[in-house]
């Protein structure tokens, strides 16, 4: 659980970084809105004394953060549900099936994800993500199904969350995407920002102001209309996938957001309506924190995404997936 005082001193000055950015990227477990709400609270000091979110870090300076216990959840438990490909003490690996929602939010206050672990867990949840997302180490989009791992205490939530800053875990995706990829494997480097004006979108931003953003893909089946890919995220930015495929002019099938257009013309030339944006999480590979031996799960396709390959008949070709490491 939480209840618990981290120390450190400052080693050298950010005049240009705000203290709750600082603390956000030494703690990538806790959100910028977790380590603002602490400060606010008082549970952050600078050589003892209350601090401003705004603060710039100085070299020297002693910073003390203290985790208080996590409130009782809002989030109710749920029956619902779990596929577990794997649990132990310190975490679980479920499959997640499309259209379930991760945590809480405005307009899913219920039947979520993180309903259903309160629920499997009965309370054995880390409490770094606050009480709307309690072990929630990363997310999936809400059609998008497959591996998500989530952590049982504080210590595996820090260890799992500096895996993925530090992008040492291996993350492959299946992705149906309309039209014809020019090539049998390839490298999408296109750094990604919010969308200008549809602000709960994302894009590719080439003006220096988005976020680094890597993606590898390679052809698994090529149909007359689609590409069945293969995807690995090497960054983990909002929608990356969707929007990487969308930047190459290929959106993922079903994904009304990033390729309404191209999808109305594929479902006149193909007759098919996909029931949702077809991006599935098949493979997670990390570091267990508590053996520190590498582990790898994966989810097989699930019936609407498979169902979708079968109608779009025979493929054209067919290359091998790439090997699981």
């Amino acid at each position: 659980m939480s209840n618990r005082t981290e120390k450190f001193t400052v080693e050298q000055s950010h005049p240009d970084l705000r203290l709750d950015v600082f603390l956000r990227e030494k703690f990538p477990a806790a959100s910028r809105g977790t380590m603002q709400r602490l400060i606010e609270q008082g549970h952050i000091r600078i050589n003892g004394q209350p601090t401003k979110a705004t603060h710039a870090p100085r070299a020297g300076e002693e910073i003390e953060i203290h985790f208080p216990e996590p409130k009782s959840a809002e989030a109710q438990p749920e029956n619902i549900p779990l596929e577990i490909l794997f649990e132990d003490k310190s975490l679980l690996v479920v499959n997640k099936p499309p259209g379930l929602v991760v945590h809480p939010a405005a307009g899913h206050e219920e039947h979520t994800l993180v309903n259903a672990l309160l629920h499997h867990c009965k309370g054995s949840l880390s409490g770094i993500g606050g009480v709307a997302r309690p072990g929630i180490v990363h997310r999936l989009d809400k059609d998008t199904s497959g591996c998500l791992v989530v952590a049982k205490n504080d210590e595996t939530h820090l260890a799992l969350s500096k895996q993925f800053a530090e992008r040492t875990v291996e993350k492959l995706y299946d992705a149906l995407v309309i039209g014809t990829l020019a090539n049998d494997s390839g490298e999408i480097h296109a750094a990604i920002a919010r969308h200008p004006t549809h602000r709960k979108r994302m894009a590719v931003h080439d003006d220096g102001d988005g976020r680094a953003a890597h993606t590898s893909f390679r052809v698994i089946q090529r149909f007359p209309h689609a590409t069945h890919a293969e995807a690995e995220i090497h960054t983990g930015r909002t929608h990356q996938i969707r929007v990487h495929f969308q930047f190459l002019g290929h959106p993922i099938v079903g994904d009304e957001t990033y390729g309404a257009k191209p999808n109305l013309k594929f479902a006149e030339l193909t007759g098919y309506t996909a029931p949702r944006v077809l991006l599935h999480a098949r493979k997670l590979s990390f570091i267990h924190p508590r053996t520190e031996k590498k582990v790898t799960f994966t989810a097989p396709l699930p019936k609407d995404f498979a169902g979708a390959l079968k109608i779009l008949g025979k493929p054209a070709s067919r290359k091998k997936t790439s090997k699981s490491k």
